[in-house]
């Protein structure tokens, strides 16, 4: 069950004046074994005896993203369009780890010998792939002995 189903229960079950216990015993002939656990039960009481009336997470102070920036990876991405077989640690001024991320994570790409591709092809590609690959074996079974000549 979501976070925000579970706690809409509570809150219905509260509104309805239960207690934290008979909250639990309810969701727990409900719900068994996926059942909230009496701490979290009674912390969601609490927080809407306090009068909370979202049922959503709390917004939460992180460090800002710095280096994983919309513009840093189009950045990155044009630097890698230009030259495949371009280095990780001169590509800009940012940590070695950011930019195996954004390359890796953002921009689906690993490296493959020495050259960064795209890891997953698109059906479109690997039909191409596929009728240029059937086309040369095609070739090479009609003419074996020119199929490698220059």
């Amino acid at each position: 069950m979501e976070n925000i189903e579970c706690r809409a229960v509570i809150k219905c079950l509260f509104l309805k004046a239960n207690t934290p216990t008979q909250i639990k015993h309810e969701l727990d002939s409900v719900y068994g074994d996926f059942a909230l656990s009496f701490t979290t039960v009674k912390f969601w009481t609490a927080e809407f005896k306090r009068g909370r009336k979202s049922l959503g997470d709390d917004e939460r102070s992180g460090r800002p993203k710095t280096a994983t920036t919309d513009d840093n990876i189009a950045k990155v991405h044009k630097m890698v369009l230009d030259d495949r077989r371009i280095k990780v640690r001169g590509v800009m001024k940012m940590s070695k780890e950011r930019l195996c991320h954004i390359l890796n994570q953002d921009l689906g790409m690993g490296k493959l010998s020495a050259h960064w591709v795209p890891r997953l092809l698109t059906l479109d590609q690997k039909s191409v792939r596929m009728n240029i690959s059937n086309a040369l074996l095609a070739s090479f079974r009609r003419k074996k002995s020119e199929f490698f000549a220059d």
